[in-house]
């Protein structure tokens, strides 16, 4: 069974900082592009960020740049999202996903974590 267990959730005051950790068992966690995606109250399910097979590749959703970094760590077969500087509107359950390919589109992600929260106070 494929497994994905996201932690490192929590409350935090605007201009803190989080990191989420998620580790994957039951896959060749190498194999996978790895994804982090978010869904706030009242809100469809969004793309953050996305790493590549081998941690070179990242993209990020625009609102997060320069302040969120994805990286994986595949001897541990877990990948991170350092969160940097948050702020209300990052308020979200926080969910990573593995895919085949490098992307966005959360329609090409095969297994799914069970989420985080991450509540940002002001």
């Amino acid at each position: 069974q494929v497994h994905l267990v996201e932690s490192g959730g929590g409350s935090v005051q605007a201009g803190g900082s989080l990191r989420l950790s998620c580790a994957a068992s039951g896959l060749t966690f190498s194999s996978y592009v790895m994804g982090w995606f978010r869904q706030a109250p009242g809100k469809e399910r969004e793309f953050v960020a996305v790493i590549s097979r081998a941690g070179v590749l990242r993209n990020y959703e625009d609102t997060v740049k320069g302040r969120f970094t994805a990286s994986r760590d595949n001897a541990k077969n877990t990948v991170y999202l350092q969160m940097n500087s948050l702020k209300p509107e990052d308020t979200a359950v926080y969910y990573c996903a593995a895919s085949p390919t490098f992307g966005a589109d959360s329609t090409r992600y095969d297994y799914w974590g069970q989420g985080t929260q991450v509540t940002v106070s002001s």
